[in-house]
């Protein structure tokens, strides 16, 4: 099994180029399963999650052309062979269940597993099937198996979600786009990946508005087109490497950010003492710490444009490092603080009290051996080992390739001691 070695305490200084959003991506190439025209993603992340995801699509049929390595990925959904998505692929990642809406939305019918994914919470899939119900579909749990039918087609439905909710408001939508009528979504979930995912099925032409607000429109079409689409760059990894090298100190810039997305995690920095150039219309973001100490900042994690829970995890590693007290609460999900024990190992001082952390800074970490346990909890720990003197070992690191394409490359290229190894963990 793969671990990464890092040999902390040197400053970063460099350039890094931000790949395609995850988060955008998965949700993106399921909508292939509502044209029979060919999509072209670009700027597509070559990751496990979207390497998983690809997998199921050639399952239900789709003819997937994604050489490695390239960032280029041709979808063709042109006949469906499948409307079944099992068990054994859809445990893997909880986006692989996105796939119901669409399937019924085209074919009338689909049976779709229940999902896996990360373990940091339940996070159930109730506003999921209450949204396809009230446009029409019936819908049976059997045997961890979701069976869904609408044989004369889904209709419009006017959707109230109990609370903000990413994946029902992407899932929705996506069904909803080939439902006869129109759609309201309120309370809808407002972030950026949602308004990128509506900008491609306009652009394959479904008739969307309201995508980045709280009440999104969708009013159906008889059928979507092809189209090529550039996925978003990835807030989530701009944010990441922003963290690391603040955290490391040095001087780093990343190409291709998505700003506008990272006003509430740039405003952080800054309180934290860290200094950050945005630039908008160049799309770079240039984080800067030489010596100034870290100032103690608390914060809850928030719906967009709110603080991410995405970067919860990596900020509370940055936390460990500066002066003072910070109390930092996770609203989203719950059981999402499993990396503070081993954040512990490498000598902060963080107490978990329910959905709440309180960290006490401290004057230095130290490498030691951490094993990771969810994919953001992972690429905290990596955070913390930059900065950390002496060597960390974070074991367990394939959940950090579901969400990170080439870490230690780019790292690398930026002066941080780190490397892969593969053989027993530590």
């Amino acid at each position: 099994m793969d671990r990464l070695h890092i040999i902390g305490g040197s400053p970063l200084s460099g350039r890094i180029p931000v790949s395609g959003a995850k988060n955008s991506a998965l949700k993106l190439m399921v909508a292939c399963l509502l044209t029979d025209q060919p999509i072209e993603f670009t700027n597509m992340p070559n990751l496990a999650d979207t390497r998983f995801l690809a997998q199921l699509l050639e399952t239900l049929g789709v003819e997937v052309y994604w050489p490695r390595g390239s960032s280029t990925c041709h979808l063709n959904a042109a006949e469906l062979k499948s409307t079944i998505a099992p068990y054994e692929q859809v445990r893997k990642m909880r986006a692989s269940f996105n796939v119901l809406g669409p399937l019924v939305a085209r074919s009338g019918h689909a049976t779709v597993s229940l999902p896996g994914g990360c373990a940091i919470g339940a996070r159930p899939v109730d506003l999921h099937l209450q949204a396809l119900e009230a446009m029409g579909a019936d819908l049976r749990v059997e045997q961890g198996y979701v069976k869904a039918a609408a044989i004369h087609g889904l209709k419009g439905a006017h959707i109230n979600f109990s609370t903000v909710s990413v994946g029902a408001t992407e899932h929705t939508m996506l069904a909803a786009t080939l439902a006869k009528g129109e759609t309201i979504l309120e309370n809808a979930a407002r972030e950026p990946e949602i308004e990128d995912l509506a900008h491609c099925l306009n652009q394959m032409g479904a008739q969307i508005t309201g995508a980045g607000t709280s009440v999104i429109r969708i009013r159906g079409v008889e059928a979507l087109k092809g189209t090529t689409y550039p996925v978003m760059p990835d807030r989530i990894e701009a944010g990441t490497f922003a963290m690391a090298a603040a955290a490391a100190g040095g001087d780093v810039t990343l190409d291709g950010a998505p700003v506008a997305a990272l006003g509430a995690m740039i405003a952080k920095l800054r309180e934290a003492g860290v200094a950050v150039d945005a630039d908008e219309a160049a799309s770079t973001i240039r984080i800067r710490r030489n010596g100034t100490p870290l100032k103690a900042v608390s914060l809850s994690t928030q719906p967009h444009p709110g603080f991410p829970t995405d970067l919860q995890a990596q900020f509370m590693a940055l936390m460990t490092l500066a002066s003072g007290t910070s109390i930092i609460r996770e609203t989203i999900f719950e059981n999402r603080f499993m990396h503070a024990p081993e954040l512990a190992r490498l000598g902060a001082d963080i107490t978990v009290r329910g959905q709440e952390a309180v960290v006490k800074g401290v004057a230095q970490l130290t490498g030691a051996p951490v094993m990771a346990t969810d994919l953001r909890a992972s690429v905290s720990l990596v955070i913390a080992g930059l900065a950390a003197q002496g060597e960390t070992v974070v074991n367990r690191i394939y959940h950090l390739d579901r969400g990170f394409e080439r870490l230690e490359e780019k790292l690398g290229t930026c002066g941080a001691k780190i490397e892969r190894r593969s053989g027993e963990e530590e």
